[in-house]
C-alpha cells in the first residue's frame, strides 16, 4: 500500500465495517457467501449510510450552487470594474469586494464542493480495499490493515461475480488482457459504466435546464456549468475503464442516488424565477394554494395578506426615503444664481428714445 493508502486507513476501517455489516445481513437473508449480488448489495448499502451522512451536505451545495448562478450578474460588474487592471491593490480590492460579495449572498465556491471533497476519500478508500482484496487473495492472507476482512471474506469476496459472469474484483483493461477474453463480462462492465456516465449527465443536466433563473442564464458561471455538463462525462470513460466492477458499482449506485435526491430537491424547493419554479407554482395554484416568499405553500388567503404587508412595507419605506431629503437651506439658496430682471428701455426702443431726447 502506498502513502496515500496509509492515510486513509481510518477511512477504510469504515467503510468495510458498513460493507461487511451489509454484506452478513444480506447472507442471513438467504443470499449465497459468495454471491456478487450479495457484495453489490453490500455496495449499494455503503452509498445510503454515506448519502445520508452528508446529506445536509449536498442541501447546501444545491443552495450554494444556486446563489452562485443568482450573482453572476453582480460578480461580472466587478469583474468589469478591473478587468484590464493588473497591478497588486486592484487585485487585492478586486478579491476583497468579489469576497464581500460571497459574504452578503451566505455562499462561497468551496460550499458546493463540500460533498465531492468528503465523497473522494470515501470512494478511493473503496477503491483500494476491492485492489488489496485481490492481493490478499493471491497470497492467501486475511487484509494486513484490516481486522474485518477475514480470510473467508476475502476469498468470498474474490470469488464473487455478478451474475456469474463478471468478477468485482476485475476492471474492463484486465478483462481485455486475460486468455480466454469474457465477452459477456466486458459488454456487462460496458453497460455499468455508461449506466454511471448516463446518471451524471442527467444529474447535471436537471441544475442547467431546470433549475436557474434567466439571470442566472447570462452569467459566465452557467457557461462553465454547461461545459462541464459534457466534459465530466467524458473523463469518467477513461475512469470507469480503469477502476474494479465493485467501484465502478458504488460510483453508479452514487449517482443514482444524487439524481433521485436532487430530483426531490428541485422539485418541492427550486429556485425562484426558474421552469421548475413556474411548474410548482401551477402545481400549487391548481390545489387553490400558493407560495410564499419563503418558498413555503399557503393558502390563498395568507398569501394575499403577506402581499398586502410588503406592499404596505415598500411604501412606508418610498415615505422615508422621500422625508429625507433635505430642502436646501436659506444661505445655500441666497448663495443660488438667480436671474436679473430685465429693466424696460434697455433693449429695442431704447437707443431711439435716448437719440430723440438728445434731439
Amino acid at each position: 500500500m502506498d502513502f496515500l493508502g496509509n492515510i486513509l486507513v481510518p477511512i477504510r476501517w469504515v467503510i468495510e465495517a458498513i460493507l461487511v455489516g451489509w454484506h452478513w445481513v444480506f447472507t442471513h437473508l438467504g443470499m449465497s457467501q459468495d454471491s456478487g449480488l450479495a457484495w453489490i448489495l453490500s455496495i449499494a448499502g455503503v452509498v445510503v449510510i454515506v448519502r445520508l451522512a452528508i446529506f445536509p451536505l449536498f442541501v447546501r451545495q444545491i443552495k450554494s450552487q444556486r446563489k452562485m448562478m443568482e450573482i453572476a450578474p453582480e460578480m461580472r460588474k466587478v469583474q468589469d470594474k478591473y478587468r484590464g487592471k493588473r497591478d497588486q491593490l486592484s487585485r487585492e480590492a478586486m478579491a476583497r469586494e468579489t469576497q464581500a460579495l460571497y459574504k452578503k449572498h451566505g455562499t462561497s465556491p468551496l460550499s458546493s464542493c463540500l460533498p465531492l471533497l468528503i465523497q473522494t476519500p470515501i470512494f478511493l478508500s473503496l477503491y483500494w480495499t476491492l485492489n488489496d482484496v485481490r492481493t490478499w487473495a493471491a497470497a492467501d492472507s486475511p487484509g494486513r490493515n484490516s481486522w474485518l476482512f477475514t480470510s473467508d471474506l476475502v476469498h468470498q469476496f474474490n470469488d464473487a461475480s455478478l451474475f456469474g459472469i463478471a468478477p468485482l474484483h476485475m476492471t474492463l483493461v484486465q478483462h481485455f488482457q486475460q486468455t480466454p477474453v469474457s465477452v459477456s463480462a466486458i459488454v456487462l462492465l460496458i453497460i455499468l459504466v455508461a449506466a454511471m456516465i448516463a446518471t451524471q449527465f442527467f444529474t447535471q443536466l436537471q441544475i442547467v435546464s431546470k433549475n436557474l433563473s434567466p439571470e442566472a442564464k447570462t452569467g459566465q458561471a452557467y457557461q462553465m456549468q454547461r461545459v462541464m455538463m459534457y466534459i465530466i462525462p467524458f473523463a469518467m470513460i477513461f475512469s470507469g475503464v480503469f477502476f474494479p466492477l465493485g467501484v465502478v458499482s458504488y460510483w453508479f449506485f452514487n449517482n443514482l442516488w444524487t439524481m433521485g435526491q436532487q430530483f426531490y430537491i428541485i422539485r418541492e424547493n427550486p429556485t425562484p424565477g426558474s421552469e421548475a419554479w413556474k411548474a410548482r407554482e401551477a402545481r400549487v395554484a391548481k390545489r387553490g394554494k400558493a407560495i410564499n416568499k419563503e418558498g413555503k405553500v399557503v393558502s390563498r388567503e395568507e398569501y394575499e395578506r403577506e402581499q398586502e404587508e410588503l406592499l404596505r412595507l415598500a411604501e412606508i419605506e418610498r415615505q422615508n426615503k422621500a422625508k429625507r431629503v433635505q430642502p436646501k437651506s436659506a444661505k445655500r439658496a441666497k448663495k443660488a444664481p438667480q436671474q436679473k430682471p430685465q429693466q424696460n428701455g434697455q433693449q429695442g426702443g431704447s437707443a431711439p428714445e435716448a437719440d430723440g431726447s438728445k434731439a
